[in-house]
Formats: structure tokens, sequence, C-alpha cells
């Protein structure tokens, strides 16, 4: 089968379409005839090298953490989807930008959501839920209503999610982006304010009413702003990072993927919110598989509105 994939670390040229075996599902796993592959940060970093000591790689290695497509095979142990179900997932080592792709966990595609949509949806749709869930674990149940949440980086791939996920439980939120970005995150529901230093003071300049009581801060950017959130927040408790290595310095939780966590509850959770009208995956960019290394080099821009995703043919 056709995938894309790096046999060295570089830039992405060092990308390229060719043949792999195809994969067959063990215990606990769906196989899917892939129609969409989303393209992350994390995608990045394991291509450049950047996460070689964190995430050791076997080379050659297919690209891609989540996909969407049409369930081809079932493994043992699996009793929710079906063989010609619609689904969109994660694979957690790895392999979705191919013809066929193993996922770890998945849930039904809604039926008004494109492929291109599902396909860049499920890393986004987890990483979401998990911050928003580090700084307020109540907020499924409700307790998010009448809170304020600032999201630093909010007009990404994973900002944009967030933040029509913290609407949906009732928060106000606060997003972060470039002037460009901001009547995009006031569309969302979201109060728009510039990223960089000096976030306090344009908080209060944005919103007379300061001072707003700020509950919660995400740090999607990793721009260098977690000191100044701790400061909107008052408690580094109230306060998540999912890219600043250095938050530890200012006692800001770095949360990063918990593969014992529900991830799967978080995905059926994302789907419910698409199928309700209350959350839609917004794309930046869409590419064919063959142009593979011009959607790295988007994701490499760090200013993708949106969900960067690739078709399988």
């Amino acid at each position: 089968m056709k995938a894309l994939q790096f046999g060295e670390y570089g830039d992405p040229n060092v990308l390229v379409v060719g043949d792999v075996p195809e994969p067959h599902v063990g215990p606990g796993e769906i196989r899917i005839a892939v129609r969409a592959a989303g393209v992350s940060p994390g995608d990045a970093a394991m291509r450049s090298g950047a996460w070689r000591d964190r995430v050791p790689l076997t080379l050659p290695y297919v690209v891609g953490l989540d996909a969407a497509g049409i369930v081809d095979e079932v493994g043992e142990g699996v009793d929710d989807v079906r063989i010609g179900d619609a689904v969109f997932g994660l694979r957690l080592r790895g392999g979705t930008t191919a013809e066929h792709a193993l996922l770890d966990a998945w849930a039904p595609k809604p039926a008004g959501m494109s492929w291109e949509q599902a396909g860049g949806a499920a890393g986004s749709i987890e990483t979401a839920v998990r911050a928003l869930d580090a700084v307020n674990p109540a907020a499924a149940a409700g307790a998010a209503a009448g809170r304020t949440v600032v999201i630093d980086g909010a007009a990404g791939g994973v900002g944009a999610i967030a933040v029509q996920i913290a609407v949906a439980r009732g928060a106000r939120v606060i997003g972060t982006a470039s002037p460009a970005n901001h009547a995009f995150l006031a569309s969302l529901g979201a109060t728009p304010v510039g990223y960089g230093p000096g976030l306090p003071a344009r908080i209060d300049a944005r919103i007379p009413a300061r001072p707003v009581r700020v509950d919660a801060a995400i740090d999607v950017a990793g721009h260098g702003s977690v000191g100044e959130l701790v400061r909107l927040t008052g408690d580094p408790d109230t306060v998540v990072t999912l890219i600043d290595p250095t938050a530890g310095e200012h006692g800001v939780r770095l949360v990063r993927f918990d593969p014992g966590g529900d991830v799967r509850g978080a995905l059926r959770y994302g789907a419910g919110l698409v199928a309700d009208g209350r959350l839609v995956v917004h794309l930046a960019d869409v590419y064919p598989l063959h142009e593979g290394p011009a959607a790295h080099a988007r994701v490499a821009t760090g200013h993708a509105r949106g969900k960067v995703v690739i078709t399988v043919p």
C-alpha cells in the first residue's frame, strides 16, 4: 500500500510516498481504509527529530496520528463497530497517512462531517478535552458555566476546538490570536485579543469591565506566556500548557497525552458535539497524499487557522 513516510529526520522534504506492507489488526484494534489524515505539530516534531529522545522511532516511519475512514478489519474484543462503519480516531504509534491504518481509539463519524474534517478531528478533540478537564475536572458535568477561561493560541487546530468545547460547556472564553484571526475567534464565541507579551494589559483594554475574574488558562501556542497566564488567574494550579517545557518553573503543569485516559470517551464526546452542531472542525488547508511535504511545511509555519489535512485516494 502507499504511505507517506520518512527514512531520516529532517525538514518536510524528507517525506516521500512509498510502498509499505499493509497492517493487520491485533486485539482491541480496528483497521480502516483511510479517506483523510490530519497533520499535527506532533507529527512535525517526530519528523524533524525534535522528539527523537521522547518518542524513539524505527525508521522508515509512516507519519500520522489521526485519521478517518471505513472500517475493514475488526480485532478481537472490539464490539462497538462493524466492517463498513465510518469512523475517525487515533493511532498512538503513528502510521495513519496511508491507504490503510490501524486505530487504537475511535468514534463514529457524524453524518454531517466531511472526511477531511473527520480526518483532522481526533487528535485536536482529545487534546482539547484533556486540557480543559485538567484545569476544571468537573467541567464536563456542567461546572464550567459562568467561568472565564483564557486560551492562548486559540485559532489553530487544537485552540479552535478548545474554544468551541469550552463555549459548549458554558464558559466565557478569551482567546488570543493575530488580528487577522480575531473575526474567526469571535465567530466561535470567544472574545479575541492579541497574543504575545503584555497579555493582561490587552485584556484590560479589550474588556473595560476588568478586573475580569479569569478562572483558568490554557497555553496552546508555547510562546512563553505561562508566567502571564499565572498572573491572570492568580494560581498556577489553574493554568496548563500543552507545549512549554519550562512550565514547571512557574508551578504550571505540562499536560501530555495519557494513554491510560478515556481517549475513546473524549472522541465520542466530541462527535456528539459535532452531531449537535456545537462543534465544527475548521480546515486550514487540504492536500493530496503526494503533497505531504507541503502539508508538513504548512503546519511548520505555526499560523494555520484550523487543521491541515491530507487526503488519501
